[in-house]
């Protein structure tokens, strides 16, 4: 096909509601987010594809989805639930019940292509409120039926899969309603089952919603933040976008509600304690093995995105970047709030995503020495109070200038915050055509930032024609974090072998195994080697403990289960 400025034709019609597509298509049916003309140039170049190879997709899974699996809880037990919450908040038909199991995780997305309906409950329930959890808990214990929990949908570690069966509790149907706010203490109350944007409509319209003095935010907003709910963000210990400023999900809990096997665990709402060990942060991250999180107790801030101040950079090195980027986090004058740094290979794409790529900039980059396939792009923003943000962006803008960083204004930050939740929109695209695109993430010291960025790169990129972007965007005075994005042409087993590569390596570097995408079933052959023996031997005394008979969410989570030492085994 050699026709001029060919351009694929992206599925742009919404999947029938009863379709594989309608279960892996990423966030609302009717919306769509394509690769531009550019990455598209850039995929065909790398993967050395012709305009022909996309004149038609290979898959779409808009076939119907027709699987029938049979549910294995006898009559009384599927009666007991229906009689508690309603027959209108029990679900046993197969659709729903693989809609709840499998997640964004691309070895999800592939078996859902490829048909493979496996691992999933054997019935879908919507409590109500906690008092159904309390029985639901006490039943599934008496009847020994396993016990799943699925709230937004957007793990990106199989932590969802209900790979023995039983219940998966739906959290989004009725669990999502704010308790309460409270002004005085700069904190708001809320269900597990809420999400991103209810959670954060409700705080900004706080004066009309609850009489407020004015309007608040919580700050985080990961990637998933449209379809991802609070319950989620604290049992894997996840990461906003703006996390720089106001911290990780574990930042903002105050306190919390947990409905276990061995009664319920609440939390004092105090902003700190010395009274041993602490109870949130034992209970945040263990991704419902311990127990069921229904309540939790956050931070507030004031939304004043009237001072939000937007900025980017372009450093001639990946070394001067890392250095600016320490000393920005390390002068003690405030930290900025989004703060992202691209690699070289990232900075390349994002030049043709973000509007660099053929403008002044990018001239003006070459007159002063800047070269292509060495530059670094850093962007971001400093949020609060207008003095504040203003002091911040005054002392970041120095420090760039002392490393020769080339100043390119808040137009890209801008151009970046227009893609930075429609981003995953682009994998139906690709995969289509099948080509991945997925990551994997860490954390890392300063000190060792810059081997474990060059080990995972080095073996990401021993793959031919394999695209391997890496960001830094969660910063701290003493490290930072590493995201690897990797796109390329690769089949379900081709994907399997080389993401188990990728969390080898990174665990051979000396990384965190997960900065804030939490473990789940994928990761966690890894765990115990990774954090040692008798550290791990302290998980398993608190699941011995809150869940005797591994009924909560069983099968590999957190490397219960024996999975610990089956890293051949993803």
């Amino acid at each position: 096909m050699k026709k001029e400025n060919f351009y694929p034709k992206w599925i742009e019609t919404p999947p029938p509601s009863n379709s594989y597509r309608a279960i892996f298509k990423w966030g609302a049916p009717d919306k769509f987010k394509h690769p531009n003309k550019r990455l598209y140039a850039l995929m065909k170049k790398t993967f050395n594809l012709t305009d022909e190879y996309f004149s038609k997709p290979l898959s779409t899974g808009f076939e119907t989805f027709d699987v029938e699996v049979p549910v294995k809880l006898k009559k009384e037990q599927i009666d007991f639930f229906k009689n508690l919450v309603g027959n209108e908040n029990v679900k046993l038909d197969t659709f729903t019940r693989t809609a709840v199991s499998y997640g964004k995780t691309m070895i999800d997305l592939f078996r859902l292509r490829e048909k493979i309906i496996e691992n999933i409950p054997d019935i879908v329930v919507y409590p109500r409120d906690e008092e159904d959890i309390v029985k639901i808990v006490q039943y599934c214990y008496q009847q020994k039926i396993p016990l799943y929990v699925y709230g937004g949908g957007s793990s990106v570690t199989r932590g969802t899969e209900a790979v023995k069966g039983g219940v998966t509790l739906d959290m989004r149907v009725h669990m999502n309603k704010v308790i309460r706010l409270n002004e005085i203490n700069h904190t708001v109350t809320v269900q597990a089952g809420i999400s991103g944007p209810q959670l954060e409509h409700a705080l900004n319209n706080a004066p009309k919603l609850f009489n407020a003095k004015r309007a608040y935010t919580c700050g985080h907003f990961p990637q998933s933040f449209e379809y991802s709910v609070v319950g989620g963000w604290v049992v894997t210990r996840g990461a906003g976008q703006n996390s720089t400023y106001y911290g990780k999900i574990e930042d903002l809990v105050i306190c919390q509600t947990y409905v276990t096997p061995k009664g319920i665990i609440k939390t004092p709402e105090l902003p700190a304690m010395a009274v041993g060990p602490d109870i949130d942060q034992i209970m945040m991250g263990s991704e419902g093995t311990f127990g069921i999180l229904t309540e939790v107790t956050l931070k507030i801030f004031h939304h004043q995105p009237e001072n939000t101040k937007r900025f980017s950079y372009i450093f001639k090195s990946w070394e001067d970047a890392q250095n600016a980027t320490r000393e920005i986090m390390q002068g003690q004058f405030g930290f900025p709030s989004v703060f992202r740094l691209s690699d070289p290979e990232e900075t390349e794409v994002a030049m043709k995503l973000y509007g660099i790529e053929g403008t002044i900039f990018e001239k003006l980059l070459s007159l002063k020495g800047f070269k292509r396939g060495q530059q670094c792009l850093l962007l971001g923003t400093c949020d609060g109070d207008k003095s504040f943000t203003s002091l911040v962006k005054r002392k970041i803008h120095s420090i760039c200038k002392k490393y020769k960083a080339f100043y390119t204004t808040g137009f890209v930050t801008k151009a970046w915050e227009h893609g930075r939740f429609t981003d995953p929109y682009m994998r139906e695209d690709l995969m289509d055509y099948g080509i991945v695109i997925d990551t994997l993430e860490c954390g890392v010291n300063w000190e060792t930032l810059p081997k474990v960025h060059s080990e995972v790169r080095k073996f990401a990129k021993s793959r031919p024609q394999t695209i391997c972007m890496t960001h830094c965007s969660h910063f701290y005075p003493q490290g930072a974090n590493l995201y690897f994005i990797f796109i390329g042409k690769m089949d379900m087993q081709e994907y399997i072998k080389y993401q188990k590569g990728i969390l080898e390596a990174i665990f051979k570097s000396g990384a965190s195994m997960s900065h804030h995408h939490g473990i789940g079933k994928m990761t966690a052959p890894w765990l115990q080697p990774s954090i040692g023996k008798e550290n791990y031997e302290i998980f398993k005394v608190l699941k011995n403990h809150f869940d005797p008979e591994n009924l909560l969410n069983p099968g590999g989570t957190m490397g219960f289960d024996g999975t610990i030492d089956k890293r051949s085994d993803i």
